[in-house]
């Protein structure tokens, strides 16, 4: 098993590559169980949990082929379908349960495993299934298995979730695409990774609009053809690449990012004493002066302060001047890194969903461990500005989401290195 080591070495310098949205990417991967004509995916990220969706598409009959180092993906669902998707390989990744919209769209029927993925919190499925069954889905639980049928098709209607999750808008929009009539989804997420697929669908053939709003009207259409669309910047990898500067000092740009992928975020780093400008290649970001200064946070769904930069933030604040309060709203458990950068030499004080953190001058580097993907990296962020070295273990985490993570940041003077455990 792997680990990264990490020696804090000072200020950073340079740019940074930001990879295509591995959450859109996993939602826009699905999308071709709807067609039999092909779907290919430009600026498509090359990461583990990419290579367990086309695992998954494979199982059902789907062909996924990565070209160019694995930046486009080509894919193609023309023959029979299985419509079968087995617990081995959805319980690696939560994202798994988006292949049950497309089955029902595609075939009227499906057979999908509870998923899994970082454990941080229930993610409760039935967000999903309230979703889909008012488009006329009959689903039920049976040994662990979502057995989903319908009766003559899906129909088309109108739905308030009684929360914006982003993976059941994703869900309810590639089964409404082939509905029967006109649907319209209520408290819709807004995050941009929805308004990336829907995108894509509009690309195919549907017809779509209000992405991107709390409000969604889909015009069922009898089929979708094929297309290509280049999968939208990794709002979150960006972020994180952000507050490396941030938190070790230097200027980096990021390319390929735009403040409109995260406003609410730049609002917060303005707050805390960090400048952030927009260029013609993405953003460029430089500690303004001095010490960081505290900030509070309230985690929100899009456009509020994303709860996947929650870790990485806090990694900032634990050596920003003054206390800080962090707010979880989104996941429970989601503290989990706290501990793991208490070693570290941070005072934080966790108690249900908030954590205060009391700034110190500076960290010290200590053998932590990861306890899910955005976790990991908050760690790495920390170590890059600890005394000494940091070695994060457990890092099959990590590579879910960020794409050759010590590459990018050796590129611009980061002392880092990946290390096989004994």
């Amino acid at each position: 098993m792997d680990s990264i080591l990490v020696r804090g070495n000072g200020p950073l310098s340079g740019q940074i590559p930001i990879a295509g949205a591995k959450n859109a990417c996993l939602a826009l991967m699905p999308a071709t169980l709807l067609s039999e004509e092909p779907l290919t995916l430009t600026n498509a990220p090359r990461l583990s949990d990419i290579r367990t969706m086309t695992q998954l598409l494979a199982s059902l009959g789907a062909e996924v082929t990565a070209l160019q180092d694995g930046k486009v993906l080509a894919t193609s669902c023309h023959g029979e379908i299985t419509p079968v998707a087995d617990y081995d390989i959805v319980r690696k990744m939560r994202a798994s349960n988006l292949v049950l919209g497309p089955l029902l769209a595609r075939l009227g029927h499906a057979v999908v495993s509870l998923p899994g993925g970082c454990a941080i919190g229930a993610r409760p499925m039935d967000i999903h299934i309230d979703a889909l069954s008012a488009l006329g889905a009959e689903i039920e639980l049976k040994d662990g298995y979502l057995h989903a049928t319908t009766r003559g098709g899906l129909k088309g209607a109108t739905h308030q979730m009684r929360f914006a999750s982003v993976g059941a808008t994703e869900n309810f929009l590639m089964a409404a695409v082939l509905a029967k009539g006109s649907s319209v989804l209520k408290n819709a997420a807004r995050e941009p990774e929805i308004v990336d697929l829907a995108r894509c669908l509009r690309a195919m053939g549907a017809e779509i609009e209000g992405e991107g709003t709390s409000e969604i009207t889909i015009q069922g259409v009898d089929r979708l053809h094929g297309a290509t669309h280049p999968v939208v910047t990794d709002r979150i990898e960006l972020g994180t690449y952000m507050l490396a500067p941030a938190i070790c000092g230097g200027e980096v740009e990021c390319l390929g990012g735009r403040i409109a992928l995260v406003e609410s975020f730049c609002e917060k780093l303005d707050a805390a004493g960090v400048a952030v400008e927009e260029t013609e290649r993405g953003l460029k970001v430089r500690r303004k002066n001095g010490r960081i200064r505290a900030v509070d946070v309230v985690t929100e769904p899009f456009p509020g302060f994303p709860t996947d930069l929650q870790a990485q933030m806090m990694a900032l604040l634990c050596t920003a001047e003054g206390t800080s309060v962090l707010e979880e709203r989104i996941f429970e458990n989601r503290f989990m890194h706290a501990p793991e950068l208490m070693r570290m030499g941070a005072k934080i004080e966790v108690q249900g969903g908030h954590a205060t953190v009391h700034g110190v001058e500076s960290l010290k580097g200590a053998r932590v461990m990861a306890t899910d993907l955005r976790a990991s990296v908050s760690l790495i962020l920390a170590g890059l500005a600890a005394e000494g070295e940091t070695v994060v273990s457990r890092v099959y985490h990590l590579d879910r989401g960020y794409e050759r993570v010590e590459d990018k940041l050796r590129a611009v003077g980061a002392q880092i290195e990946r290390v096989r455990d004994e």
